[in-house]
């Protein structure tokens, strides 16, 4: 697991580490059994919050299942403000319908922010989604969906949120598929004052999430696996023993994501955007309109 860190007011890093029962552990999982191994590199900057039996992890590469007692999850054991997290995922295979794999960064409260990745599991040979939201002190609704122009059950790939003072970047292999601009002049809250914890989960969500709930998820092919691996953490982190806000995250221009060149996208990016939304975006919160009966505010032009 490669992980790269900044923070307050020291990097950290962690070193892989692989033993025997690790792999017998991994063996044991793959043919059925459900084992709770989580290894030092896990450890240092995550730790399991949900069913922790239900997740392994061999070599850089931790494996979530779902069966139907239960669906898992981690969280950090940091919480940054502004910067990019990245990490690469493998989807559950086969017939998904009704399975909900996430990735996301959350601060806590009724009142928190949250930035969403989730991965909307459907029927074999049907595509997945990708279901993007931005919530801001507890109010949410701001949903995107797009298909994919790959398998995401075949290979890994990476999925990134890039969040600075302007803007916040939902990003695949590096292409841009949504901006959510900073539009506080015009009275949209955005989210820069709460920091955020990094969580992974996978999870049953079978009264919503495949063609608004109408495919339940099929028990006989339990146990669901989706694999989450290399976490790249380049963002500002904040210590208990920091000045929080009023330190280097929360002061614009202070930190290297609100640097001059990091605050629009570049031209081959910007194209990347136009292709992604004109073949993929398949679900625009801000062009639903039976759905408000007046647009929110940032949709307007």
């Amino acid at each position: 697991m490669h992980i790269h860190v900044r923070n307050i007011p020291e990097s950290k890093t962690m070193e892989s580490s692989l033993n025997l029962i690790t792999l017998v552990a991994l063996s044991i999982v793959l043919f059925s059994a459900l084992v709770q191994l989580v290894s030092a590199d896990f450890t240092q900057l995550f730790k399991p919050n949900w069913a922790p039996d239900h997740i392994v992890t061999q070599g850089e590469t931790i494996w979530l299942t779902l069966d139907n007692t239960t669906g898992c999850g981690f969280e950090s054991r940091s919480k940054y403000l502004f910067g990019k997290a990245s990490l690469q995922l493998k989807l559950v295979e086969g017939d998904s319908a009704g399975i909900v794999t996430a990735f996301y960064m959350s601060s806590e409260g009724p009142n928190h922010d949250e930035l969403d990745f989730e991965f909307l599991g459907n029927i074999s040979g049907e595509p997945y989604l990708v279901q993007t939201n931005v919530y801001v002190n507890g109010s949410g609704n701001r949903e995107q969906r797009h298909t994919l122009w790959f398998d995401p059950t075949t290979d890994f790939h990476t999925y990134s949120f890039f969040w600075n003072h302007r803007s916040i970047v939902f990003l695949i292999d590096d292409i841009p598929i949504r901006i959510f601009a900073n539009k506080e002049k015009i009275g949209v809250s955005y989210p820069k004052a709460q920091a955020m914890g990094i969580h992974g989960s996978l999870w049953n969500a079978d009264d919503w999430a495949t063609q608004g709930g109408r495919v339940k998820t099929n028990w006989t092919n339990a146990p669901f696996v989706s694999m989450f691996r290399s976490f790249n953490i380049d963002a500002c982190e904040l210590l208990p023993e920091s000045d929080g806000l009023a330190g280097k995250c929360g002061k614009l221009g202070q930190f290297w994501s609100d640097k001059p060149g990091m605050n629009r996208l570049n031209k081959q990016q910007r194209k990347q955007l136009k292709w992604v939304i004109t073949n993929h975006l398949v679900y625009d919160y801000c062009k639903d309109v039976p759905r408000f009966l007046e647009l929110p505010k940032e949709c307007l032009k």
